[in-house]
C-alpha cells in the first residue's frame, strides 16, 4: 500500500483553477489550438491568445517557460515579445502586451495609467536572478568591487577599463543606476552593444573590458565562451547580509543573499479580465513553473513541491 504526499501551496493553485476550467471543457479536442470551449467565449485563464512583454535579459529562461506552457495547453498562444526593460515598459503602456514580466513593479506615475482605466494588476514575485561581471580570462581580475563599477559609471576609472552592457536601456543598467543614485551616466567607460552575446564577444576580444550582463544569460551563452571568459566575484558591501566577503553567482549564493546584485523578477498581469493572463500567471508561480526556474539554475519564488512515497511494507 502506498501513501502520497504533495507539497506547494502554489501548485495546489494552479491545479485547483486549471481542474475547473478543463471540467467545463471535457472531451474538447486539442487539435485546433484557437478552438473556442463549447458554449463559452474564445477568451478563458487557458485558451486565447496573449502578447506577453519580456525583459529581454530572462529570455532563455522564459523561452523554456513558454515551450512547455504550450505543449499542456495548446489551446493557448503565447505572442512573446523580448524588449529591453525601458521598452518593455512602453510596450505595457502602449497597450501593446497585458502581462510582463520584468525586474521590477510599475511604479505610480506607470499605474496610474491602468489606474484611470479602473484595471487593478495582479503582480507575483516569479524568480530571482542576478547582475554579474563577466571578465577575459587573459586579465589578472578575477573579482570586482561595486564601487569601482560605480565609479565608472560616473566617468572616474582609474584601472582604465571600460564596462560593456548588453542595452543601456537594459534592467541591469538601471539596477546599477539607481544603487549608485547617479543621475546621468558618463559615457567614456560605459557601452552598449545591444546584447549579451555582444558583451560576450567584446569581453572575449578585448582583456580591459568588463561585461556586464543577466545571470540567466550568462547560464545560457557561457559553453560558446568558457575558454575566454570568466565570471567575477563581487564583494558583498550592500544590504542587511554585507559580510565584505567575495562571492560569485550561483543558486546558493543567490538564495542566501550574499550575492549582493540579485534581484527579484515579477509577473505583472494588467489583462482587465479573467483571460489567458490569469492562466499564464498561474503556470509560471505554480508547481511546474517554479521547477523549471530551479532546473535552470536561478532561484524560484516558491521551492516547488516534493512528491514523498510512503511505503507501509519494505
Amino acid at each position: 500500500m502506498k501513501r502520497y504526499i504533495y507539497g506547494g501551496m502554489a501548485a495546489l493553485l494552479l491545479m485547483t483553477t486549471v481542474g475547473c476550467f478543463n471540467t467545463k471543457n471535457e472531451g474538447q479536442s486539442n487539435v485546433d489550438s484557437t478552438a473556442a470551449p463549447k458554449g463559452g467565449s474564445k477568451e478563458d485563464i487557458l485558451v486565447g491568445t496573449l502578447n506577453v512583454v519580456v525583459d529581454a535579459s530572462i529570455f532563455p529562461l522564459m523561452r523554456e517557460q513558454e515551450e512547455v506552457f504550450l505543449a499542456a495547453y495548446p489551446n493557448a498562444k503565447l505572442n512573446i515579445i523580448v524588449k529591453p526593460e525601458v521598452l518593455a515598459v512602453k510596450e505595457l503602456l502602449a497597450d501593446k502586451a497585458t502581462v510582463a514580466v520584468l525586474a521590477r513593479e510599475l511604479n505610480e506615475k506607470e499605474n496610474e495609467y491602468f489606474a484611470n482605466r479602473s484595471i487593478k494588476p495582479r503582480v507575483f514575485p516569479v524568480w530571482s536572478d542576478a547582475v554579474v561581471f563577466v571578465g577575459n580570462t587573459k586579465s589578472a581580475d578575477t573579482s570586482v568591487t561595486i564601487p569601482v563599477v560605480l565609479d565608472m559609471m560616473k566617468g572616474q576609472n582609474a584601472n582604465n577599463k571600460k564596462l560593456i552592457f548588453d542595452n543601456l536601456n537594459s534592467s541591469s543598467f538601471r539596477q546599477l543606476q539607481e544603487l549608485g543614485k547617479i543621475e546621468k551616466v558618463a559615457s567614456n567607460f560605459v557601452e552598449g552593444v545591444g546584447d549579451a552575446r555582444g558583451v560576450l564577444n567584446t569581453v572575449m576580444n578585448n582583456s580591459d573590458r568588463i561585461g556586464v550582463i543577466s545571470y540567466n544569460e550568462y547560464l545560457d551563452l557561457e559553453s560558446s565562451f568558457s575558454n575566454n571568459i570568466r565570471i567575477l566575484s563581487v564583494k558583498n558591501t550592500i544590504g542587511e547580509k554585507a559580510d565584505n566577503m567575495y562571492y560569485k553567482p550561483n543558486q546558493s549564493t543567490i538564495a542566501a543573499e550574499q550575492y549582493p546584485l540579485r534581484r527579484t523578477f515579477y509577473v505583472l498581469n494588467y489583462q482587465p479580465n479573467m483571460g489567458l493572463g490569469i492562466g499564464f500567471s498561474a503556470f509560471l508561480t505554480g508547481d511546474r513553473g517554479q521547477r523549471i526556474v530551479l532546473k535552470s539554475g536561478l532561484v524560484p519564488a516558491s521551492m516547488p513541491g516534493r512528491e514523498i512515497i510512503i511505503r507501509d511494507n519494505i
